[in-house]
Formats: structure tokens, C-alpha cells, sequence
């Protein structure tokens, strides 16, 4: 995940760089979206799974990262798309942004779980 999240940042930065040279920011949303959906919270979700290593081996922490992964690309192309091709494309990011959020929710499962594994051992 992490390694996934510093290309995606990465590139998010770079079309950044791109809009700002080009002086066109019609992009920006889309931008926003890849640095912070795709790159920030992939990251973050990383380092939960590298602090907590139980809960970055289950089966539904892989899940959880290629939902996220799969949604934090798919929505910020589809906006890109829909900005630059009409809201004809609309269906593009409104499937990426509920991928993430059902991502997200496995991520909210999974560390409320580990949260509870933890707390009942320390009993």
C-alpha cells in the first residue's frame, strides 16, 4: 500500500506541477482528489497495517487495500473525465467514490476490531 501511495502522490504532484507550468487549473479537482484519496489515505492506511501487523495480515486488510486502491484512481480519473468530457461520464466517479467509501468502511471494521483484539488482552 504504501509503495502504491508514494507513486500515486507522486504522479498527483507531477500533473500539479504540469496545471501550474500550463497555467490551466481545470484539472485541479481531480488533482486534489489523486493526491489525497489515492496518495494520503493509501499512505495512512499503510502505516495502521505497519503499527498494527495483525490487522495488515488479514484477509480483509487485502481487500480493504485493493478496494481503496482500485476507488482511488477510478474517482479521480472519472473526475477528470466528467470535467473534460461532460456529465455524460458522471456514472466513472460515483462508482470510484463509493468504492472508497467501502473501503473505507472495512478500514473503519478492521481497526475497530484490532482495537477491541488489543484492549481485551491488556484485561
Amino acid at each position: 500500500m504504501m509503495c502504491v501511495s508514494v507513486v500515486i502522490l507522486l504522479l498527483g504532484m507531477l500533473a500539479g506541477i504540469v496545471m501550474g507550468v500550463q497555467q490551466d487549473f481545470t484539472l485541479e479537482p481531480a488533482h486534489a482528489h489523486l493526491n489525497l484519496v489515492g496518495g494520503v489515505l493509501l499512505f495512512l492506511f499503510g502505516l495502521y497495517y505497519r503499527l498494527i501487523p495483525g490487522a495488515g495480515s488479514s484477509a480483509l486488510a487485502k481487500v480493504q487495500g485493493w478496494l481503496h486502491i482500485i476507488g482511488g484512481i477510478l474517482f479521480p480519473i472519472g473526475v477528470a473525465i466528467v470535467i473534460l468530457k461532460g456529465t455524460s461520464f458522471i456514472a466513472l466517479p460515483i462508482v470510484g467514490s463509493l468504492i472508497v467509501v467501502a473501503a473505507t468502511a472495512l478500514f473503519a471494521v478492521i481497526v475497530f476490531r484490532t482495537s477491541l483484539v488489543r484492549t481485551i488482552g491488556r484485561s
